[in-house]
């Protein structure tokens, strides 16, 4: 072997790889005492980019989760509120279905009045002051926020909440007020179609081409016969249409018919125009509903010398009415006949005078029986048919905005008589239109109160619809955070058990590189041997 002792490649040899070793070993101590993988871009520059990227989406992630958090601290506020809103509108909601009792005297309805008033006033409060960091919540300028909750750009959820304020919760509505007509001339035929025919006034008749519109939604249209008009029909239509439930729409039909006067007997319930006139009977066929104007009546009922009472009168009408399963009753109230129909239908009577006339004629009180039909003259054998038409009324509600559109089937002396124009909105009243100081008025604020109260139900539901789905977005993100965060541990953090390992292999190294550098620094010395 060459001896030298200018250069000990050995030691040098040695001394580079303890060098080495030295740095291995440093990198070791430094991920084990820092916990992590990658000190700097040298050590791994790909999985670097990746760990860095993982830690954006999870940075984005949890900043995502805590606006979450903050939006349904908001959303909870609101819906809490809402709450306490429908509340109070519920106590108005009480208070007018007890002033709708008309054992309420005048200043019985002026202390609820006062009091609904209240409550109304507590609810404009809630709406105004509900907030959050200074927003508004429920005074409908919380409109077409965001809520991101993503990593990414656009990852956003749209919140709206609509107002609560008393001035924009309410009912939408349309009346029909019903119309009632009379027909006494022209000639004796036998049945409605064939004398409206004949008339102006046919927006009675439901004929081909005639409809009723509620919101888009056909609920009243001919069948192929020619029909009453009937309120009943068309709110039974509404109620049961699924698509205008969605929307929040009903409707109520009402008919009640009450005499004008009371009916004291035969005797006094006609009398002659001439000497030689008179009447034996007097027939009433009533059409109840929607019934085929051309077809037969429901039930008839006779009026002669045996009924001497009006209760022996309404007795009569009960008693057809019930054998026939007509949906009609009769009553006696402050002494007057009262007609009144199950749902609303409408009430047609075909009064058939059974007399003899001879000279002027005959009178028939028929204001007795029903209310505005007054006295009618027969003054000829083929004029002995009297026709009278009593639509119901509807109201029909919503708790948003709609339109209605109807043809031939209304006007201001006819048919269903809307106070809404055809192809114009529903009217809008909201709770300040509410009042309890009549029973008609009563009424109708039960309606208001009712849509007020589904509207603000529905609010309701819409922000707890965001509250669950946000929720749902929390949990998901939560879920992917935590898988996030391990990748990135994957690639970015120090495997304890791995780079223990590591280091003592790189100690015991170390060790022995000490040890055989000792052992080259002393191979100069055997040159010594060779110069003795």
């Amino acid at each position: 072997m060459a001896l030298r002792v200018n250069f000990n490649f050995e030691a040098a040899a040695t001394h580079t790889a303890i060098v080495q070793n030295e740095r291995e070993m440093n990198k070791s101590l430094l991920r084990l005492s820092t916990g992590l993988r990658i000190l700097n871009a040298a050590d791994d520059s790909a999985g670097l980019f990746i760990a860095d990227q993982l830690m954006i989406v999870g940075s984005g992630l949890e900043e995502g989760n805590r606006n979450i958090q903050t939006g349904l601290s908001a959303l909870r506020i609101a819906e809490s509120s809402a709450g306490q809103i429908f509340d109070r509108l519920n106590e108005i909601y009480k208070r007018t279905v007890r002033a709708a009792n008309d054992i309420n005297d005048p200043n019985a309805r002026a202390s609820l009045q006062r009091e609904i008033d209240n409550f109304i006033d507590a609810i404009k409060k809630i709406g105004t002051d509900t907030e959050y960091n200074g927003i508004k919540l429920l005074d409908g300028t919380f409109s077409g926020k965001a809520i991101h909750y993503g990593a990414r750009k656009d990852q956003v959820l749209n919140v709206g909440i609509d107002s609560l304020l008393p001035n924009d919760i309410g009912a939408f509505l349309v009346s029909g007020q019903g119309s009632t007509y009379k027909i006494t001339a022209g000639t004796n035929v036998g049945d409605f179609a064939t004398q409206l025919t004949t008339t102006s006034n046919q927006d009675f008749m439901v004929e081909t081409g005639e409809y009723v519109d509620i919101a888009g939604i056909r609920v009243l249209a001919y069948d192929g016969y020619r029909r009453f008009v009937d309120a009943a029909t068309l709110a039974n239509n509404i109620n049961s249409n699924q698509a205008l439930q969605a929307l929040g729409i009903e409707a109520v039909a009402k008919n009640d018919n009450k005499a004008d006067q009371t009916y004291t007997g035969f005797a006094n319930f006609w009398s002659p125009a001439g000497q030689t006139d008179t009447v034996s009977s007097v027939t009433l066929n009533f059409y109840i509903g929607n019934a085929i104007a051309s077809g037969s009546p429901n039930f008839s009922v006779g009026i002669d010398s045996n009924i001497t009472t009006v209760q022996q009168l309404a007795d009569a009408i009960n008693t057809q009415a019930s054998a026939a399963g007509a949906p009609i009753s009769a009553k006696v109230v402050d002494n007057k006949l009262v007609l009144e129909t199950a749902h609303g239908e409408t009430i047609a009577v075909q009064a058939v005078v059974n007399a003899t006339i001879a000279s002027n004629g005959v009178n028939i009180n028929l204001g007795q029986i029903l209310q505005g039909a007054g006295t009618v003259s027969v003054t000829a054998a083929a004029n002995t048919n009297i026709y009278y038409i009593d639509v119901g009324t509807v109201d029909i509600a919503g708790i948003s905005t709609y339109k209605l559109q109807y043809n031939g089937v209304s006007s201001l002396s006819a048919g269903f008589n809307f106070n809404v124009a055809n192809n114009n909105n529903a009217i809008f009243k909201n709770l300040y239109s509410v009042s309890v100081l009549t029973n008609q008025q009563a009424e109708e604020s039960m309606l208001i109160a009712k849509k007020a109260l589904q509207r603000v139900d529905t609010v309701r539901a819409q922000i707890g619809a965001v509250m669950n789905n946000l929720q749902s977005i929390y949990d998901s993100q939560k879920v992917a955070w935590d898988n996030t965060k391990e990748a990135e541990n994957v690639i970015r953090n120090t495997d304890y058990a791995q780079e223990m390992t590591n280091f003592t292999k790189l100690q015991i190294k170390m060790q022995s590189s000490m040890a055989m550098l000792a052992q080259a620094n002393q191979l100069p010395q055997l040159v010594l041997q060779l110069l003795r």
